[in-house]
């Protein structure tokens, strides 16, 4: 009987190396039900279905790698880089099946299919939830910066009152000793009358 393994946990199993999306030789085995040996045996007798867009093998470097990544399963890790993992593209794993020969790699490559399916829906959708942040964020700052230019124009120009715009001192020093501080102002003026006084200035 053919065994149920959901879309989801294949599609977990994808990892994307060199720009594309592939299954290695460990995981493929398992989900045909033969072995990692007998599945790279018969690779490699049937090597020429099996062009580079079809199955490539890991460098040293990138098993050692796939060795550290916290995003790597079990299966996946711990491979001798002595050795390193053959990577099916979806092609790939198809024609697998195919040179298996088996009724379960046959029924198990459909799910196969699909959960590259899924994995491309997902990462097309990443894509355009991506962009539609990016044109909301665009839309934000533009929106902010239309505010910013409302309340601008909305703050009341400075009281036309003299001495308004020439500091404290002038402010507190209207043009004549004996002339009335400008409204508003009347506290402020006498305060400064008071310190001038204590310096010993006629106020």
């Amino acid at each position: 009987m053919p065994r149920i393994i959901p879309i989801e946990q294949i599609a977990r199993a994808i990892l994307i190396l060199r720009g594309q999306r592939v299954l290695l030789d460990t995981e493929l085995a398992t989900l045909y039900g033969v072995t990692t040996k007998r599945l790279n045996e018969q690779v490699k007798r049937n090597n020429k279905r099996f062009p580079a867009d079809f199955i490539f093998r890991l460098s040293r470097a990138e098993t050692q790698a796939l060795n550290r990544s916290q995003f790597a399963t079990g299966s996946q890790k711990h491979r001798d880089p002595r050795f390193p993992p053959f990577a099916f593209t979806e092609h790939g794993a198809i024609m697998a099946a195919t040179i298996l020969n088996s009724p379960l790699a046959v029924e198990m490559s459909i799910y196969v299919v699909r959960a590259f399916l899924r994995l491309r829906e997902l990462l097309a959708s990443s894509k355009a939830l991506a962009q539609k942040l990016n044109e909301l964020e665009r839309k934000l700052r533009n929106h902010d910066k239309a505010i910013a230019t409302i309340l601008a124009s909305s703050v009341p120009a400075p009281p036309d009152v003299p001495g308004y715009h020439q500091g404290w001192q002038q402010r507190m020093e209207p043009a004549g000793r004996n002339s009335p501080a400008p409204a508003g102002y009347q506290a402020e003026y006498r305060a400064a009358a008071r310190l001038r006084r204590a310096h010993g200035r006629s106020g």
